[in-house]
């Protein structure tokens, strides 16, 4: 028997009775997440506004995409979201797009695993992945933090280990992904003929279970709505898996879609899209406030002509809030922040149309707080870490950018659907 062998199946016996005996979860994908939002770093995927409030209401939020997106603007979408206090994923799709910083932003690194497509989906994409750690992001980050003696004396075995380290701490999601068309289906190699029945599904969710430990199932139909199909692979899987949690995610677009899935047995919805549109709608809603109201109007009247003016229930607004099972009155929540979304963009708008210092800013950020705050106020406020002060320093920094198009050091505004408010018409 080899050195240490019978100690090693020791060891594994006791944690195949954990997970599988003992009433310990040993998951650290939290089993009372829900909802999770999926955000694209992709820059034509803006942020709306008030993106913060939105946020707040999600379990969890998850960065990536299939298709424009880079290291840079994986970076800048972290950014972001340190005006956020919602737990974060990183899901890379391509190994580049980890980076020291976004493995020090994220609370999980996701890695993906295709369960239905060619050999690279499963295994080829994760060496690569794990032979950029080992070859290009852990000396950097060895070689950024240590001496130079010490890197020589010690690096390549530090590499090892923190390798193993990362890869221990990351979280799986294996992929089911049933829309052939997608841009996620063109990534892992899966084609038509790789869309699985409800049976094989199943096999492939107990496969990654209880062969590959992953902690995430995701059952993915990626910008179509899996219906029927989706709630019987769903039903076959629920009760059957022994660690991974079970995500649903596909054309989730309304409280009924959502509810559908959860019901069915996902433990939790993934959306995605709709909280993008939020930002392309405001900016259509903000343009007609500029002709028809001015910067003096109160969170009052400026609410009544959101409720006259705009159809709030079906709007990407109400439709998002409406996907989350925490929010009881949906259309009430997106009436609320779509008015303070046109009340700051036409404040911003009106004191805002020459070029500002920094001091000048604050002093209009100040009055604004003042004639605007009250309740409103408080409620956006409290959901920045940091409350007040961080989210003023919100509102100073995307301002910032606004009067000369400049960008600020600390947020990334390009991601932002304000610089579609800005540049609408203000009489």
């Amino acid at each position: 028997m080899r050195p240490g062998h019978g100690l090693r199946k020791f060891f594994d016996g006791g944690r195949i009775l954990v997970d599988s005996v003992l009433p310990v979860d040993s998951n650290p994908v939290p089993p009372g997440w829900t909802h999770v939002t999926k955000v694209d770093p992709e820059e034509e995927k803006r942020f709306p506004l008030l993106f913060p409030v939105y946020l707040a209401y999600t379990d969890a939020i998850s960065v990536g995409g299939s298709s424009d997106v880079t290291d840079v603007n994986t970076e800048e979408t972290f950014e972001l979201l340190n005006f956020v206090q919602t737990p974060t994923l990183h899901e890379p799709s391509d190994a580049s797009h980890v980076t020291r910083k976004t493995h020090e932003e994220a609370d999980f690194l996701a890695i993906p695993e295709v369960l239905n497509g060619g050999s690279d989906g499963l295994v080829g994409t994760l060496g690569v992945g794990i032979e950029y750690l080992r070859e290009d992001l852990i000396p950097e980050q060895i070689e950024a933090e240590l001496p130079s003696w010490l890197v020589a004396l010690v690096g390549d075995s530090l590499a090892e280990f923190l390798v193993s380290w990362l890869l221990e701490e990351a979280v799986f999601e294996a992929y089911v992904i049933q829309n052939p068309e997608s841009a996620a289906a063109r990534r892992g190699g899966v084609s038509e003929d790789d869309v699985l029945n409800t049976r094989e599904a199943k096999q492939r969710g107990l496969a990654a279970d209880r062969h590959l430990k992953s902690e995430i199932l995701y059952i993915e139909y990626s910008g179509m709505y899996g219906g029927d199909e989706a709630m019987e692979i769903l039903e076959s899987v629920a009760g059957e898996l022994s660690r991974s949690q079970v995500w649903y995610g596909g054309g989730i677009d309304s409280g009924k879609k959502a509810n559908c899935m959860l019901e069915a047995g996902a433990d939790a919805v993934v959306v995605g899209d709709i909280f993008h549109r939020i930002a392309e709608e405001e900016a259509s809603i903000c343009d007609q406030a500029f002709d028809a109201l001015d910067s003096g109007e109160s969170v009052e009247e400026i609410r009544a002509w959101i409720q006259d003016s705009v159809e709030v229930e079906g709007t990407s607004a109400e439709k998002f809030l409406s996907t989350i099972p925490s929010v009881s009155n949906p259309e009430e929540e997106a009436c609320e922040i779509l008015s303070a979304t046109v009340a700051l963009s036409l404040y911003l708008g009106e004191e805002l149309d020459e070029t500002v210092s920094e001091s000048e800013v604050r002093e209009v950020i100040e009055e604004f707080v003042r004639t605007m705050g009250g309740q409103w106020w408080h409620k956006f406020a409290e959901v920045f870490p940091g409350v007040e002060s961080q989210a003023r320093r919100y509102l100073e920094n995307i301002v910032l950018s606004v009067p000369d198009g400049s960008t600020s050091d600390e947020v990334p505004v390009q991601h932002l659907g304000w610089e579609q408010l800005r540049n609408s018409d203000v009489d």
